[in-house]
Order: structure tokens, then sequence, then C-alpha cells
């Protein structure tokens, strides 16, 4: 296994096991279950690390030469409204606005690159509540928000360290 993964999820396992106990230790509950609770950040912190760093570089080997158009967003957003009255409406507004900024960008587009770690980010905000709804955390927002965003900004930096690689 690369050093890199297994380094980014010890830091991820300490600091969020050292987040959540703080986040956590002014609500009324047991010593027991503050410890479950950071236990339980550091862990799926640390796993899901490893496998957002994983998946950042799966994604990154498929699409760092790739450039996607905004062409197909169009038919996606209208599909559930087929059959309404509105999807026409929506269609023409959508349409007049990838019109402009089709003018604006003069046909370029945009980088496979950007959009690597969004889907990481995703399934962890994803994984990482469900856990913890489950848990009961007490404060699960204040919780869970440091991870998330960290994750993103790490996941940038990592996709652009891969690029300079």
């Amino acid at each position: 296994m690369n050093s890199r993964l297994i380094i980014s999820a010890s830091v991820a396992f300490v600091a969020y096991t050292s987040w959540t106990y703080f986040a956590n230790m002014n609500a009324d509950i047991t010593p027991s279950t503050l410890w479950r609770t950071a236990l339980l950040q550091g862990v799926t912190s640390g796993l899901i690390t490893l496998g957002f760093t994983w998946l950042t570089e799966w994604f990154f080997k498929r699409l760092h030469h790739t450039c996607l158009s905004f062409a197909f967003i169009t038919p996606l957003v209208c599909l559930p409204y087929h059959d309404s009255p509105y999807a026409n409406q929506y269609r023409l507004s959508l349409n007049q606005v990838l019109d402009r900024i089709a003018t604006y960008t003069s046909g370029s587009k945009v980088t496979g690159i950007l959009l690597v770690p969004l889907l990481p980010m995703l399934l962890q905000a994803c994984l990482i509540t469900s856990i913890h709804i489950i848990n009961n955390t007490p404060n699960i927002i204040l919780t869970i928000l440091p991870s998330v965003i960290f994750s993103g900004i790490y996941g940038y930096f990592y996709t652009f360290s891969l690029v300079k690689k």
C-alpha cells in the first residue's frame, strides 16, 4: 500500500479524534459516550481518508486529460419534468444560460481535474453524516464540518500535487 495513503489516514485519525473529543466535551454525555464518539469519528475519518485518497487518484487517472462541456446539463435537468407544462420553459431558460456561459468563455471547456475530488467529497460527507446520525452524536454539524471542509481542501491540493508529478 502507498505510504501517502497510510500517512494521510493516520493524520486524519489523530486530528479528528482530538477534534471530536473537544467538540463534544461540553455536551451532556457520559465520558464513555464521549470517547466512543471521538473514536468513531477518528476511525471513520482515517478509513474515509484512505478511501478518499485512493478514489482521488483513481478519478485523476481517468479525468486529468479530459475536458468537459456543460451541454449535457439541460437534458438532465429537464428529464424529470418532460411531461409537465413547465418543461419547455426550463429548457429555454437553461439553454439561454448555457448560451451566455458559452459566449463568455468563448467555447472553452472545464478541465476534468476540477471534478476529480468532487465525488469522493460527496461520498465522504454522506457516509460520515449517516454514521453520526446512527451513533446519536450530540453535535453532528460541529463534529463533521471540519472534516468535510478540510477534505475538500485536501482533495484539491492532493489533485494538484498529482498534476505536478
